[in-house]
């Protein structure tokens, strides 16, 4: 199994403040899914992929960050939000992200979880092997 985080933030948003959602959607996760899980990679949409932010965030960790397509996140599952642009689906885009970068099957296991600062969300997906039964 796998976990996948997804994040959505506002242009001028801080590594400190990725942490801060990262930190308190992984909390959630923990309590839903307590078995041992590595995080595979950052998730976010392909527009915000290349932010100083995430770079520093994503070297940090040590996972890389998935670019996901703006069809493959209007397409996902995901809350509703009015703060979120209609280009990415009107939805969380770190819920829609999660999901994308997952894959089929994946279930969120934390919802949006919002920085103290209002500027970046995260959200995790798991995505199961093909040998685990749900």
């Amino acid at each position: 199994m796998s976990m996948f985080v997804g994040l959505g933030f506002r242009p001028h948003t801080t590594g400190q403040a990725l942490r801060q959602a990262l930190v308190a959607a992984e909390r959630t996760a923990q309590r839903s899914w307590p078995d041992p899980v590595s995080f595979e990679a950052l998730a976010t949409a392909a527009d915000k992929h290349d932010h100083p932010a995430l770079s520093q965030l994503a070297t940090e960790l040590g996972v890389p960050v998935v670019a996901v397509a703006l069809v493959q996140l209007r397409a996902q599952d995901a809350q509703p939000s009015h703060h979120v642009p209609a280009r990415y689906g009107a939805h969380s885009l770190a819920e829609a992200a999660a999901l994308a970068a997952a894959g089929e099957g994946a279930v969120l296991v934390a919802q949006r979880h919002i920085s103290t600062d209002g500027t970046a969300t995260a959200a995790i997906a798991l995505k199961f092997s093909p040998e685990h039964s749900t």
